[in-house]
This record gives C-alpha cells, sequence and structure tokens, in this order.
C-alpha cells in the first residue's frame, strides 16, 4: 500500500509549550502530524488521551518511580512497559506536577519504512505501525528513551499544516472509565490499529 502522505504539507515543529494543554486536546492536536525517531516514522493516525483524575491514567493513584516522567515537565516522552511485554510512547502534557498524557496508537509509516520492516520482521506496512507495541518495536522506542524532550533529537514532531478531520471512540484495553470518548484517528486512514466504531 503506497504512502498518500505530501511531506512537504506539514507546517511547525512543535515545542514543549505546545504540550501544555489538556490531554484531549493534545490527542487531536498530533493527528496528522509527522513523527520521527532517528529520521524513522511516519503520521500520526491515532492517539488517546490520559489525565490523572480518571482511574485509566497511570498517574490516577499518585506519582512512583516508575510514572515519576508522566508528572512533567510537558513535552517528555513517557515510555513504560506495557504488561512486561512490550514499550508504548506516550507524550506527558499540561504543567508539571500534574499527571496527563497521550498515547501515540498508531502511524502511517512514510519515512524509513526498511528499517521498520527490519525490526518487526514484517513487511504488511499496514500493520508495521498499528498499536502501541508495534510502533515502538517499527521507530526502535526503549525505555532509554523515557523522559527525554519530544522537541529535540532523537525525536521530530511537525504539526500538520491544515487541521485534519478527526474521528473520536473509546479507548482501548482498559477496564475503567471506558465511557470517556479519548481515542482520536485521522478520518479515512488505513492505518489505525483498531477500527472507530
Amino acid at each position: 500500500m503506497p504512502s498518500s502522505v505530501n511531506h512537504s504539507r506539514f507546517g511547525v515543529r512543535l515545542r514543549s509549550v505546545n504540550f501544555m494543554e489538556s490531554s484531549p486536546v493534545v490527542a487531536q492536536r498530533l493527528i496528522g502530524a509527522l513523527l520521527l525517531v532517528n529520521g524513522v516514522g511516519g503520521v500520526i493516525v491515532e492517539t488517546e488521551a490520559y489525565d490523572e483524575l480518571e482511574p485509566a491514567s497511570h498517574g490516577f493513584s499518585g506519582q512512583t518511580p516508575r510514572n515519576a516522567v508522566l508528572f512533567g515537565p510537558p513535552g517528555r516522552a513517557y515510555v513504560p512497559l506495557s504488561y512486561g511485554l512490550h514499550w508504548s510512547l506516550n507524550i506527558v502534557c499540561r504543567e508539571a506536577g500534574h499527571a496527563a498524557g497521550v498515547l501515540i496508537r498508531a502511524l502511517e509509516p512514510t519515512v524509513g519504512i526498511p528499517r521498520m520492516r527490519r525490526r518487526r520482521r514484517h513487511t504488511e506496512l499496514s500493520m508495521l505501525c498499528a498499536g502501541p507495541g508495534r510502533l515502538a518495536q517499527a521507530l526502535g522506542i526503549t525505555g532509554a528513551l523515557n523522559g527525554r524532550r519530544v522537541d529535540a533529537a532523537p525525536f521530530r514532531i511537525v504539526s500538520a499544516a491544515e487541521p485534519p478531520k478527526i474521528v473520536r471512540g473509546v479507548r482501548i484495553g482498559i477496564s475503567k472509565a471506558k465511557e470517556r470518548r479519548w481515542r482520536f484517528g485521522l478520518s479515512g486512514s488505513a492505518f489505525h490499529s483498531q477500527p472507530f466504531r
């Protein structure tokens, strides 16, 4: 499946100040943005928002050594190990001391696809970055990036030049606060981790 992305149509590089707002706002702002890690990545097509005030968040029960990065400052990568199996990339939001973040759930791969395929040992383009664990593996994301600024190397995030059409739904794989429609996706994308209903 060839990429439909024209890389000349991106806007400005996002800075830490762009992550000061609430996680649902940031989660929508990131849809359509270009995300690169060491020059490999693609267009963000799916995100989920979390906040310490709701029980699905890693910050709901307070700060621990494991989740300390999630408490800020904003614009940092929070990279926990999920289920003891795979890493996931989250971006910290809001002011320092308030645990909020956005999980990057899926990308449309556009840059460094051969490297992603080698890392994933998978050739189907639509499945390279469809889901947090696959995305982290394809982009070479590990716990070594936990706490690193996302507005500095090895990260690069460039906004969409024009506001994309966004769909929304309930978050995936959680047992609490399931009613919140804090999962966001790029409308019409073939690269979501799961369909939007």
